[in-house]
């Protein structure tokens, strides 16, 4: 006598709000809820997993196709342009494709990041940052033990602020750009990363805006 257990069943209805929040396909959102037993929630840490996996295995992949997106902010007071790559004209040409380098854009409008990975961050601009943080914590007189800690938590949250790829995007806080590309990678099925960006805004000069031409912020759809 068998005793497998009878197949869950998954209202259409939730897969299709499963890929309204993940922008996976609708054959994979259905088999995370499956797998989630009908959990949303759990489902969408499927996709984040699934979507891990398929980057690093297309991470050595070549992307020397895609485009140059970009974003100017109403008035023309902000714009940005961004080159995001893939491994394919077919790919750069998608909607989904294009819709990416857009929301990337946008995104760097309204957060500004210093840098597209962590990798990037010189060692003495870290050195810098760690002296800093170090200095402020020992002056709460906390053990040497909790100061470590202390620094070292704060720079993660220096690689949130200021990298691209681990600043949580503007539309969805609870995505990061770089889990973004994830979701990207596993449903076009390609290698697809951000190369570089530039971001202008009227007044700025190195080191800062000029106070008598501050851009207005940037709004966010859907926010308030």
């Amino acid at each position: 006598m068998s005793t497998q257990q009878p197949a869950v069943q998954i209202p259409a209805q939730l897969v299709k709000e499963l890929r309204e929040l993940t922008n996976a396909g609708f054959a994979d959102c259905r088999a995370a809820l499956v797998e989630a037993n009908g959990d949303k929630e759990k489902a969408i840490t499927v996709l984040r997993k699934k979507g891990q996996a398929a980057a690093a295995k297309k991470a050595q992949r070549e992307a020397s196709e895609g485009l140059v997106g970009s974003y100017i902010h109403a008035g023309g007071k902000i714009g940005v342009l961004v080159e995001l790559n893939c491994e394919s004209d077919f790919v750069a040409r998608t909607e989904a494709f294009q819709r990416l380098s857009h929301d990337i854009a946008m995104h760097i409008a309204a957060l500004d990041p210093r840098y597209v990975r962590r990798e990037e961050v010189t060692a003495e601009m870290l050195e810098k940052e760690r002296e800093i943080y170090r200095a402020q914590a020992l002056a709460t007189g906390k053990p040497e033990q909790v100061v470590e800690k202390i620094v070292a938590g704060k720079m993660e949250k220096f690689y949130e602020e200021n990298c691209l790829y681990e600043q949580h995007y503007i539309k969805d806080e609870s995505l990061t750009i770089g889990e973004m590309i994830n979701q990207a990678i596993a449903k076009l099925g390609e290698n697809i990363s951000i190369r570089r960006f530039s971001r202008f805004k009227v007044g700025e000069v190195s080191g800062g805006a000029s106070a008598e031409s501050e851009a207005p912020p940037v709004p966010v759809p859907g926010k308030a």
